[in-house]
């Protein structure tokens, strides 16, 4: 049996938490939302994430910090932007005793929706073809 815990909205996924926490989760899922604006929002792998043309980002609460999960490109991309934070191939950390970098998360959302958008363009073009 699955003792952890599953959520079937992100309204439901951020109510978890407590209210400063809350508040990160908040202002994420609003940058992102207002960078990616066509994207679908939903619950993938138990944490919020964001859709369009495939995955694009998710993000997730933690006890010292708020992850974001671009995938391996979104974060090559920014490498040097993320380097004063702990990272890896698919992922950043943001410490939640610190003011999130909204700035940055905006222009990766905005990344990464260009490259789901020119993924799907170009996939639509082979199809025509083929």
């Amino acid at each position: 049996m699955n003792s952890a815990p599953t959520f079937s909205t992100v309204d439901d996924y951020i109510a978890q938490f407590p209210a400063s926490t809350q508040a990160l989760l908040w202002q994420m899922r609003e940058t992102i939302h207002a960078n990616a604006p066509e994207a679908e929002e939903c619950i993938s792998y138990a944490m919020p994430a964001f859709k369009q043309h495939g995955s694009l980002v998710f993000y997730a609460a933690y006890k010292g910090h708020i992850g974001f999960y671009p995938s391996g490109s979104g974060i090559s991309a920014f490498q040097s932007e993320i380097s004063n934070f702990k990272w890896a191939k698919g992922s950043v950390q943001f410490p939640i005793s610190k003011p999130l970098p909204l700035e940055l998360v905006a222009r990766i959302t905005r990344f990464r929706v260009a490259e789901n958008e020119m993924k799907a363009a170009e996939k639509a073009a082979r199809k025509k073809k083929g």
